[in-house]
This record gives C-alpha cells, sequence and structure tokens, in this order.
C-alpha cells in the first residue's frame, strides 16, 4: 500500500494503489481508465487530446478515483520522464500501463510507418523505462505493455504495425526474464481486433470484434492474476500462433489476399 499525495505534496490517505495509463482518452486506454476508477485509487492519465482526456478524467473522478491527467506526447522522452518522476514524487506507483499505440500515421503523414515506429515502440520505452528504477528500489510494481495478436506475425496487410508490435512483445518478455528475483511483473498484452477509431480505418476483415469494455475487463483480469501474457481472443491467439508456425511459403500467398494500409 501507498499514500498518495497530489501533485503539490499534500498526502491523501485514503489512496491505496496508484495506476499510471498512457493512451487514456479513448479506445482500450479510456475503457482501462474507467474499470480502474474506484475510491482507493489514484489514477495518472495521459493523452494527446486534451478535451477527450478531461473528459475521461472528469468519468473517473466521479466513479471516486483521485486523477491526474496530463496531455502529452510519449515520444517526448524528457516530457514523459518528467511526468512519471511528478507521478512517483506524489505516491509510488503500483502499475504502469504503457498502453498508447497508432495503427497508422495521421492522414497526410508522408512517413506512418516511422511514426508507428516512433510511438508504438519509442512511446513503450519512455513510459517504461523512467519507471522501473524506483520500483526496482522498492522491489514491487507491476508493469503492463500493451502489444497485439499482430505481433506474432508479421502481416501485409499492416508490415510497419505488426513490427512495432513485435518489438514491444519481444521488449517485454525479455524485460520480465531481467527482472525475474527483482519484485516486479512484467505482463504481455495481446489483444485481437477490438472497436476503437484506430481499427475503424481498417479495410481489411477483422475476425471477433470486441468492445474496449469487453478488452478492458479482460485485460483487468490479467493483470490482477499477474500474468506473464494477456492473450485473446482465444480462437485468434490459437489462429496467430498457427500462422506464425506455417512456413512463409506456405502462408504468405494467403495473406497476400487481404492487402490494406501500410
Amino acid at each position: 500500500m501507498s499514500q498518495s499525495r497530489d501533485l503539490a505534496g499534500h498526502a491523501d490517505p485514503d489512496v491505496q494503489e496508484t495506476v499510471l495509463i498512457t493512451g487514456a482518452s479513448s479506445g482500450i486506454g479510456k475503457a482501462l481508465a474507467e474499470n480502474y476508477a474506484t475510491a482507493g485509487r489514484c489514477l495518472h492519465l495521459q493523452g494527446r487530446d486534451r478535451d477527450r482526456l478531461d473528459a475521461v478524467a472528469e468519468l473517473c473522478r466521479k466513479a471516486g478515483a483521485v486523477v491526474h491527467a496530463e496531455t502529452l506526447d510519449v515520444t517526448d522522452r524528457e516530457a514523459m520522464a518528467a511526468w512519471i518522476a511528478r507521478a512517483e514524487q506524489a505516491a509510488p506507483l503500483d502499475l504502469v500501463i504503457a498502453n498508447a499505440g497508432v495503427s497508422g500515421g495521421s492522414s497526410g503523414d508522408p512517413d506512418p510507418v516511422r511514426t508507428m515506429f516512433r510511438v508504438n515502440v519509442e512511446g513503450v520505452l519512455n513510459t517504461v523505462e523512467p519507471a522501473l528504477p524506483s520500483l526496482v528500489d522498492r522491489g514491487r510494481g507491476h508493469i503492463a505493455i500493451m502489444s497485439s495478436l499482430a505481433g506474432f506475425r508479421g502481416m501485409p496487410t499492416a508490415p510497419g504495425y505488426t513490427a512495432s508490435k513485435a518489438a514491444v512483445r519481444a521488449y517485454g518478455e525479455g524485460l520480465r526474464g531481467k527482472l525475474m528475483g527483482e519484485g516486479v511483473t512484467v505482463s504481455v498484452i495481446c489483444p485481437g481486433f477490438v472497436e476503437t477509431p484506430m481499427t475503424a480505418q481498417n479495410p481489411f476483415p477483422m475476425p471477433l470484434m470486441m468492445t474496449p469494455e469487453r478488452a478492458a475487463s479482460i485485460i483487468r483480469r490479467g493483470l490482477d492474476r499477474r500474468s506473464a501474457r494477456i492473450a485473446f481472443p482465444l480462437r485468434l491467439y490459437v489462429a496467430m500462433r498457427l500462422v506464425a508456425a506455417l512456413p512463409p511459403a506456405w502462408i504468405d500467398p494467403l495473406l497476400h489476399r487481404f492487402q490494406g494500409k501500410e
């Protein structure tokens, strides 16, 4: 249990757990923030859209949580480190969820693949790395990294996206082994298709789609159990593992039929 303080340093004795979530202004991040929003919990929420983030923060406050919301770009390494330091000063972080991500560049982005790597990979590093020293020093804490089922195999529909998600999956798995015995748990989250503004842009079939609220519920259960990997839905997870195991000469022609974004 950690006693929370507000950002001015005033103690809040009612806070029992502190959770930091990036990408909290929409999609899975928003649903996770609302799922964790209860009395006795302090939430540090990051997003890029001020109005949407404020709306999420207000919903979470109404549910009883203490909420601090920051409009930041996860690719800004110095700003992220400063934010996480402020959060740590307010109260030791118990759970850090590196959720922020994009599936493609913004409209007119001349280099969408590099944008995805900056947000999906560097954004995770800019969230996890500043938080780790304090968690290791305390000998407790939980890091959760948002990957994707797409991270198990490079897909022609989205080679840049799948590569970025494969990178953070491998990073999280390696980090988990590195921290073994340090008291810090690392969970890698691999969702399938979830109804979000991000997936709304996809021009290809998306089987077994679920709501963000359903995804957040599954993730929350896995995090409560401190699961190493939280991959869902099960049928799609099994299918992706099979696709990844098949010889490229067999599977590439089939996947080639499903072309989409970069």
